[in-house]
């Protein structure tokens, strides 16, 4: 199996730490990751998640073609319903299938680094069908950039 693994934003470090934890999961894969060619280091704007999601797509059509499945790396996953519908194989968010596994053990809260985030995941989680399980969003003053550093 061929699992493309997109980080939509331009951290390599940051696919090459995502990269490790899916080898650990899937050790019989083969691991295709792909660094998002343009956009920001760390999403911290509505912005900045459109460019990442252009930036997904971008990586699929230069990595997807030979992929069993791709998981889309980036909370808040940037492009996943554009992505579902280009691909003809599973697309799985780090995002959703975080949210969804939470919400089947019951109410969950997400904490996340800049303010930006926290509209923005309530909206998301809005889509999932999952509010009513979100217990409530905290979100640092500090974006994910800056607590990297």
């Amino acid at each position: 199996m061929r699992i493309l693994v997109i980080n939509p934003n331009t951290t390599e470090a940051v696919t090459e730490r995502v990269v490790e934890h899916v080898r650990r999961i899937a050790p019989s894969a083969t691991i295709v990751p792909a660094t998002g060619r343009f956009g920001a280091r760390y999403i911290a704007s509505r912005a900045a998640a459109a460019i990442a999601a252009h930036a997904a797509l971008d990586a699929y059509a230069a990595f997807g073609a030979e992929c069993d499945a791709v998981y889309l790396a980036c909370f808040g996953d940037p492009g996943l319903l554009a992505l579902r519908e280009i691909a003809p194989v599973p697309v799985v968010g780090m995002a959703e299938a975080a949210c969804r596994e939470a919400a089947a053990a019951g109410r969950f809260s997400i904490v996340t680094g800049g303010t930006a985030w926290r509209p923005m995941l309530s909206e998301f989680v809005a889509l999932l069908g999952l509010s009513d399980r979100l217990a409530g969003i905290r979100a640092t003053n500090a974006t994910g950039g800056e607590i990297h550093r």
